[in-house]
């Protein structure tokens, strides 16, 4: 059976699982589905008080992770080869595709960063991968390693009950989501679509891909250029 192995190095391991621990992730948790292994960065500081953090060179504000007692929490964790991310605005946004394919490796290892960041050294010192959730900014890693943590695991085999779930959800196929509708059929003066009753099963898939390539173009113009480039480049390889 496959699984995937997370390993998170953070100042605060009570925020693990966090919700998590709940739900699905969580059930899949308690089967195996998935593991977590949480190391506390403050173990491997060598002073009484458990520093891991100091002024920054050239002075500024806040406080910078110390790249000596990072190393050392890294090297109890890390495995080579396995993926290793840091959480930073400056990273690469995280999107599905890269979900998809740490989620098919097995195992990365999650560095939540705190203060003001990590010594520079220490991104020069491994093969670490700069992720961001987005153009903001957080008080640390944590909630971006739950948020990664969150789309990796609902990825896993046996913990969504239904693959179709994962197929047709946003960005799956390069789209948003087209709207759902449940009972009642009436609401508010408001009715569902008649086609999603008509048991038509070729005129409900057109008309979600209408509807789904609608909202994405008025919604996110970036992600429908990019879907139009890969039809573009489909037709190409097809001609």
């Amino acid at each position: 059976m496959s699984f995937f192995t997370a390993n998170v190095l953070t100042v605060f391991p009570e925020m693990f699982p966090g919700y998590l621990g709940c739900s699905l992730a969580g059930r899949a948790l308690t089967e195996g589905l998935w593991r977590l292994n949480v190391t506390n960065i403050r173990d491997f500081a060598d002073d009484r008080h458990k520093t891991v953090d100091d002024t920054p060179f050239g002075g500024g504000a806040g406080m910078i992770m110390r790249p000596d007692v990072l190393g050392k929490a890294i090297d109890a964790v890390y495995r080579e080869g396995t993926r290793l991310i840091y959480f930073s605005p400056r990273g690469r946004q995280m999107t599905q595709r890269l979900v998809e394919t740490i989620a098919a490796e097995g195992e990365a290892t999650f560095l939540c960063g705190r203060f003001e960041g990590i010594d520079e050294r220490v991104l020069e010192a491994y093969p670490f991968e700069e992720v961001s959730l987005g153009d903001f900014v957080l008080s640390g890693g944590e909630p971006a390693a739950l948020a990664m943590l969150d789309a990796i695991v609902r990825l896993l085999p046996g913990v969504m009950g239904s693959k179709e779930s994962l197929t047709e959800e946003s960005f799956s196929n390069g789209l948003l989501e087209y709207p759902q509708y449940t009972r009642p059929a009436e609401w508010q003066g408001r009715s569902v679509p008649e086609v999603l009753s008509s048991g038509h099963h070729g005129k409900i898939a057109e008309w979600r891909l209408a509807k789904a390539k609608e909202l994405t173009k008025l919604r996110r113009p970036d992600l429908w250029q990019a879907y139009l480039e890969t039809a573009n480049k489909r037709e190409e390889v097809n001609l």
